[in-house]
């Protein structure tokens, strides 16, 4: 997520309907195509007076928010916070149902939640539990420990000094056209797509 002012929508890296019958073309073209798109056209018009910070890539607006103008900071918050929960969110779906993680990854979970169901009970349960819209997380601290937690609107862990590794939407937006007001439904659906790999590529980064 390396790209600054102007801030543009990342193109999904499957097609709309790939990742049927779990998330349908018609709710992906709407999340991405309208909600993501305007949290970049907002974004962009929240910086364009403060050339100083054009430079910056999401991270660092987020990690370095006070530093912006009183002005500007509410609506780069909410914004840089959309814009980046975002592209994670389109970036680490694409898997196969099944799917499973590998590797550093897959023994991480293990030590840290006891096996992969017991995780994927977890962050179901983070992300039910979430009042209102929001995200849940799964995150690793700077020595490569894995924890979930969720954030309300678009906060996000970068203030925290964690790593964000996959995450899930829970404003209705991302699953309302299909499962209505049944999100347990479809946070079971979210898991079998998943894309591992590109969590794990994220893990062994840090």
């Amino acid at each position: 997520m390396s790209q600054h002012y102007p801030f543009e929508a990342e193109p999904l890296p499957y097609a709309y309907d790939a990742l049927e019958p779990h998330l349908d073309a018609r709710t992906l073209t709407f999340h991405h195509d309208k909600h993501l798109q305007t949290y970049v056209d907002n974004l962009n018009k929240a910086l364009e007076p403060f050339p100083a910070f054009h430079g910056k890539c999401l991270r660092e607006l987020l990690r370095s928010e006070n530093d912006l103008p009183e002005t500007a900071r509410t609506a780069v918050h909410n914004n840089a916070g959309g814009v980046y929960n975002h592209h994670l969110y389109f970036r680490t779906m694409g898997g196969r149902s099944g799917d499973r993680p590998t590797g550093a990854l897959a023994a991480a979970i293990d030590r840290d939640f006891g096996s992969f169901d017991r995780f994927q009970q977890k962050i179901k349960e983070a992300a039910l539990t979430q009042f209102g819209s929001g995200w849940a997380w799964l995150v690793s601290d700077g020595e490569k420990r894995l924890r979930i937690l969720k954030t309300p609107n678009q906060d996000t862990p970068l203030t925290l000094d964690l790593h964000p590794l996959t995450l899930v939407d829970v404003w209705e937006h991302a699953y309302y056209l299909q499962y209505q007001n049944k999100r347990a439904d479809y946070l079971d659906h979210w898991l079998n797509v998943v894309d591992w790999k590109a969590v794990e590529a994220l893990y062994d980064a840090i």
